[in-house]
């Protein structure tokens, strides 16, 4: 008789530690999709990139002060990533063109604000889901907005249901019991890397394999890397290139808090491992912290998962209507400026 459990079942995972680009517009985003396919071809069904890793993290804002970030932080808005937009267009194509699960931090450009943003795109190339980081960290908030709990959600994609935070989010308890609410199985970690040093990558470790025993959930963490050139180019006068380094611990965590293969802390490349879903029930069986394991009745958690907007009450501007109404005005069609545009209330 053949066994049906739907938890019998090998998921290849990739994780990848690799460096932005970070002198040529674009160039990031083209080596992802490369990797994408890298990971393809090794036979991974998801692949894990590091935080707002398109166009790249913003190292700067840890190493200078405020007053002088002012020009580095308009150019991070130039390349910033639009959700939709052709990067997420190619990014969508690059996962149903290889039948895999990709999930990647971008710097989205809302209008006038950046946030800290994570995408999943399921193999078929839906955005299953896309969400903001609810707090930046410390010097973060010079540069990203704050995001909500809409985006505190569980997916379901071609590899099981997967979930999503970023960085510090780990430390905040109550986030975390969020996703594991859900049942998540694949937990999506990323950090920046490079910074902070050796004792950076110590958290992150304690962090994502307490998390993967916690929630009876497989964690894939993808943090970045800095060559050296590029620790030069965001600190010319070297004062801060300590600062800019160590703090690298991509890796693979099973539901029981062990590493699949060992992690990776040191240069450019891809962390293959399978994952044996069968882990999770295994590890819940002794241990289910949403299910046999919980006091509801003592403890309990409320979320208000209803998304933030500023204000509301009419239709959202359309890309037509811009358009169209850049006909009237008289100026050429696709002359205004989709990543921040104009709602012009006709007089009358």
């Amino acid at each position: 008789m053949s066994d049906r459990r739907p938890d019998r079942r090998i998921v290849r995972a990739a994780a990848a530690q690799i460096s932005p680009v970070l002198d040529r517009h674009g160039g990031t985003l083209e080596k992802v999709l490369d990797t994408i396919s890298d990971a393809a071809g090794k036979g991974a069904g998801i692949v894990v990139f590091p935080e707002t890793f398109v166009p790249y993290y913003p190292y700067f804002s840890f190493i200078d002060p405020p007053v002088k970030i002012g020009a580095k932080h308009l150019a991070l808005y130039d390349e910033a990533v639009v959700v939709p937009s052709v990067e997420t267009e190619k990014l969508a194509a690059a996962a149903r063109g290889h039948d895999i699960v990709v999930v990647v931090g971008v710097n989205e450009r809302d209008h006038g604000t950046l946030y800290n943003t994570q995408l999943v795109f399921d193999a078929d190339g839906t955005l299953a889901l896309k969400r903001r980081k609810i707090t930046p960290t410390y010097h973060e908030r010079m540069v990203w907005g704050q995001g909500d709990a809409s985006g505190l959600r569980v997916v379901d994609t071609r590899v099981g249901r997967v979930g999503a935070l970023a960085c510090w989010e780990h430390y905040n308890p109550l986030a975390r019991f969020a996703l594991m609410a859900q049942h998540e199985e694949i937990h999506v970690a990323q950090f920046p890397g490079s910074m902070v040093g050796p004792i950076f990558a110590d958290q992150i470790e304690a962090a994502i394999r307490h998390h993967a025993a916690e929630a009876a959930s497989f964690v894939i963490n993808a943090t970045g890397w800095l060559t050296d050139a590029q620790k030069a180019a965001i600190n010319p006068d070297g004062t801060m290139i300590k600062a800019l380094s160590g703090g690298c611990y991509t890796a693979i965590i099973s539901p029981e808090g062990a590493h699949v293969v060992p992690p990776l802390t040191e240069g450019e490349g891809l962390l293959i491992a399978d994952m044996d879903m069968a882990l999770v029930t295994k590890r819940k069986r002794m241990m289910d912290s949403v299910g046999h394991y919980a006091r509801p009745e003592l403890l309990s958690l409320t979320i208000d998962t209803r998304p933030k907007p500023v204000a509301s009450g009419w239709p959202p501007l359309s890309k037509r209507s811009l358009r169209d109404e850049d006909r009237d005005s008289g100026d050429e069609p696709g002359d205004a400026d989709q990543r921040d545009p104009v709602l012009r209330a006709k007089a009358g």
